[in-house]
């Protein structure tokens, strides 16, 4: 039995199952999160970004690693 959470449609990856979704609003929901203490602290938008940007990507890292391994290999 294959595992189908995630179905990739270009380059992203969607939610296709409740377990994906939820997988999906967490990971958004957490780098919302640190987008959110990150700015309280910063000075400027130039100054959230770039302290921003190094837990964006590891979110994003991680949420391809579990979509493409979960996803329908087609």
């Amino acid at each position: 039995m294959e595992i189908k959470w995630f179905k990739k449609i270009g380059w992203f990856y969607l939610p296709c199952s409740i377990i994906g979704a939820v997988i999906f609003v967490i990971f958004t929901g957490n780098a919302l999160l640190f987008l959110k203490v990150i700015d309280h602290h910063s000075h400027s938008v130039s100054d959230t970004l770039i302290n921003f940007f190094p837990y964006a990507a590891a979110f994003f890292v991680f949420y391809e690693w579990i979509a493409k391994n979960t996803s329908s290999k087609e």
